[in-house]
């Protein structure tokens, strides 16, 4: 089983959003039951949320429910549970260096990082705008998704047919 953990700070547009549409676009291998998929913030300000109703909308016009998605902070057990911690930015992604332990540090990295075309490392937090923020994270989350799968076929999945 492989685990990937997405975070930002409170688990209710970047992160929840990220593991909608990896989810989605990895059921597509049909591998799904060997992936361990989640979300989570590095606060818990939001702990037992919905995503934030402009996330849910952005993404059901794409098809994909995060309706069922609920807030919950980072504990210490994922850093051992998931090999990917991918944060959506590098404020939140010291917030995780600073709570892992140093054996666990090489699971930790940031989203963008798998849109290699992207010159954005960081994945702008919509919170604060319109539905517009909502859909351009929305637009930059695919991307990654996109080269986030790639990578873990390769490297988890050789003998995959991607076909």
């Amino acid at each position: 089983m492989v685990g990937i953990l997405f975070v930002c700070m409170g688990n209710i547009c970047r992160s929840p959003m990220a593991e909608g549409v990896f989810r989605s676009r990895f059921e597509s291998t049909g591998l799904q039951a060997q992936v361990l998929i989640d979300s989570a913030g590095t606060t818990g300000y939001h702990a037992g949320d919905p995503p934030d109703p402009r996330g849910i909308r952005t993404a059901a016009q794409y098809g994909i429910d995060l309706s069922m998605i609920r807030s919950r902070k980072v504990v210490a057990e994922d850093f051992e549970l998931f090999d990917y911690i991918l944060a959506m930015d590098h404020d939140n992604l010291r917030n995780l260096k600073s709570q892992c332990p140093e054996k666990f540090q090489p699971r930790l990295g940031l989203f963008l990082d798998y849109a290699d075309d992207l010159p954005l490392k960081e994945l702008p937090d919509p919170y604060y705008g319109g539905e517009d923020g909502f859909v351009r994270c929305f637009n930059l989350v695919e991307r990654a998704a996109e080269g986030l799968k790639t990578a873990l076929l390769a490297r988890h999945f050789p003998d995959h047919d991607r076909s």
